[in-house]
């Protein structure tokens, strides 16, 4: 699964978009590069039932924002990426793809 489809799939279950689930843990105290996550993840569990993985894509966007490792993008795994930068405003604002 790519980066962005943990997101996505994070949004169908929630109904939160990632920006504003970084809004939430901006009044949590859980945003920036020095955060642990282990309390994000149990937060993320108790509060909106997701799991380790789709909890560790979301820790990653709060701690290091849009930008991911660009050594998937491009490529044919099962982890590829259309691009380095996450579309965290809704799968239904994200522009498509020309």
């Amino acid at each position: 699964m790519s980066f962005q489809a943990y997101l996505d799939t994070i949004e169908d279950k929630t109904g939160l978009t990632p920006r504003q689930f970084i809004a939430l843990a901006q009044e949590r105290g859980f945003e920036g590069p020095g955060k642990k996550a282990g309390p994000i993840l149990e937060w993320l569990k108790e509060e909106y039932g997701l799991g380790r993985g789709h909890g560790m894509a979301l820790v990653h966007v709060f701690k290091n924002g849009a930008k991911i490792d660009g050594k998937h993008v491009g490529t044919t795994g099962s982890h590829r990426d259309e691009s380095d930068t996450l579309w965290l405003d809704g799968k239904k604002t994200r522009p498509s793809a020309s």
